[in-house]
């Protein structure tokens, strides 16, 4: 166990939550049926038998390559004194609840162990192909200008406060999440942002946690590995606003904030019972944003609608930002925070990890990094760097292996089209031959114009050799990430370090 993760076991420690299992079995309302009956106190729930700890219930959950049951047993050794089972674990002496389906009932009993968290917080819910991040980042700025605490989950890490650690994937499962919320709430927190994955959707990883606010970005090709169709990728992000539910408490009311402009939109309106609050770039939408003015160091326009006409002048550059500006301002809109703070917070954030991140130099063209891995973002980005550059664009660019396929060439297509020179490299190739996956990005080039270098330093540095008076050097695909992995082994790979310490070699050149 790493030092981050054993700084994130300490800070969501169970000690101080335990309950029999027959108290949390009252609260369950499913059907099951008790096997070696017993009312052993509960201290954890966890499906991963690798964090099992004394007086845990092991949730016995059938994955796609492992089964849960087959662990049962050194989850038992472990300390585990109750099982949560589709099947009966023979030659376990401890407790065993057999339900039919054992993650969506492990969500309930999270829940209820750490008292049902969510219910007493404010939370805001993101799910979109792109601006997730981004969008949780802005609202965590403007939340903190509101003298608000604040906590969020997501792709880049976990957030309590100022506090950070170390997450898994961007919407974590249910044992962990609920764990997180009660030590959210135990902290004071006023509001919590979390991205949701199609991942987490389609999987029921949210199942129990009380959205106030659901928030649509954009939905373009992604995750086709996953689900089988667009419309399949479509109808899992939909589920966040089904979830909201067809109540309306005027007390506490709900909102679907969704982006007006996205061809989608109408999909997204329809999922939901609950107001809808729509943002974009025309007076269609109920908060838009006019006269917009965009430089390589600043990004203006004046924000309307809702509210009346506020000039805005933010460091987070490109137009794919202003609609990261305008989703976030919506949302902070309906949860109570005055546009005087809202418009503060907005001139002041730098800016986002890896999302359009500027690597500092003294030398007379500019390198920057950016997330984009679909080729939507990277159009976005890449037309927002033609706006400035006055000299030629090189556009660094891999696909990450055992994933959609299907988007290699068009990402290709997309870094030809508008930029000067692509650089086909490695993103996290996996369990894929690098080459072969260069091969299928080819498809979808046009012409002979273009670089391939595997190694993705060695990719960056000759984007940086080439590089003249006025350019400008993208390097795509993997923004945060500190890592690479190749095969199943994970490497220390980070795109903004490997550009900056290169740019430090080359002054002693």
């Amino acid at each position: 166990m790493t030092r981050e993760e054993v700084e994130v076991e300490s800070y969501l420690s169970t000690e101080t939550m335990m309950k029999e299992l027959q108290t949390l079995l009252k609260e369950l309302p499913y059907v099951y049926r008790l096997i070696n009956d017993n009312n052993p106190i509960i201290t954890q729930i966890t499906a991963d038998s690798r964090e099992v700890k004394a007086g845990a219930l092991f949730c016995c959950v059938k994955g796609y390559t492992v089964d849960g049951h087959d662990f049962a047993k050194e989850a038992y050794a472990q300390g585990a004194v109750a099982l949560l089972v589709e099947r009966e674990v023979l030659d376990v002496p401890i407790v065993q609840i057999k339900v039919n389906d054992v993650f969506r009932v492990l969500s309930f009993l999270a829940n209820a162990l750490y008292s049902y968290p969510t219910n007493d917080m404010h939370m805001i819910g993101i799910t979109g192909t792109n601006g997730k991040t981004s969008v949780t980042y802005i609202l965590e700025e403007i939340f903190k200008q509101n003298q608000a605490r604040t906590a969020l989950i997501g792709t880049i890490q976990m957030k309590i406060g100022e506090k950070s650690y170390p997450i898994k994937n961007t919407t974590p499962e249910p044992s962990y999440l609920f764990n997180s919320f009660r030590a959210m709430k135990e902290a004071g927190v006023d509001h919590c942002m979390m991205e949701v994955s199609s991942h987490a959707l389609e999987e029921g990883r949210i199942r129990g946690i009380d959205i106030d606010i659901a928030v649509f970005t954009n939905l373009t090709q992604d995750h086709l590995d996953y689900h089988p169709t667009m419309t399949d990728y479509r109808l899992a992000k939909e589920r966040l606003f089904q979830q909201l539910g067809n109540r309306y408490d005027p007390q506490y009311p709900k909102y679907a904030i969704i982006n007006g402009d996205d061809p989608y939109a109408d999909y997204f309106i329809r999922a939901t019972s609950q107001p809808v609050v729509t943002y974009g770039l025309t007076k269609t939408s109920d908060l838009y944003a006019s006269d917009i003015k965009l430089s390589a160091t600043k990004t203006q326009f004046t924000l309307a609608g809702m509210v009346s006409d506020v000039t805005i002048t933010s460091r987070l550059i490109g137009r794919f930002n202003v609609y990261n500006m305008l989703a976030a301002a919506a949302t902070a809109l309906k949860s109570g925070v005055p546009m005087s703070d809202i418009k503060a917070a907005l001139e002041s954030i730098p800016g986002v990890k890896g999302r359009f991140q500027s690597v500092q130099t003294t030398r007379d063209y500019s390198v920057i990094v950016d997330y984009a891995h679909t080729p939507d973002s990277l159009k976005n980005v890449l037309e927002t760097v033609q706006t400035f550059t006055k000299g030629k664009i090189y556009c660094v660019v891999g696909c990450g292996g055992d994933r959609d396929k299907t988007k290699r060439p068009l990402m290709a297509h997309v870094g030809e089209t508008y930029s000067d020179m692509t650089i086909l490299t490695s993103d996290n190739p996996r369990t894929e031959e690098p080459e072969a996956i260069i091969k299928d990005m080819e498809q979808g080039l046009e012409t002979t114009d273009y670089v391939i270098e595997v190694d993705r330093k060695q990719a960056i540095h000759r984007a940086i050799d080439l590089a003249g008076p006025d350019d400008v050097i993208l390097i795509a695909g993997k923004g945060h990430e500190t890592y690479q992995i190749i095969g199943r082994e994970t490497y220390p790979f980070d795109d903004y370090q490997v550009a900056h310490d290169y740019l430090e070699q080359r002054l002693g050149d």
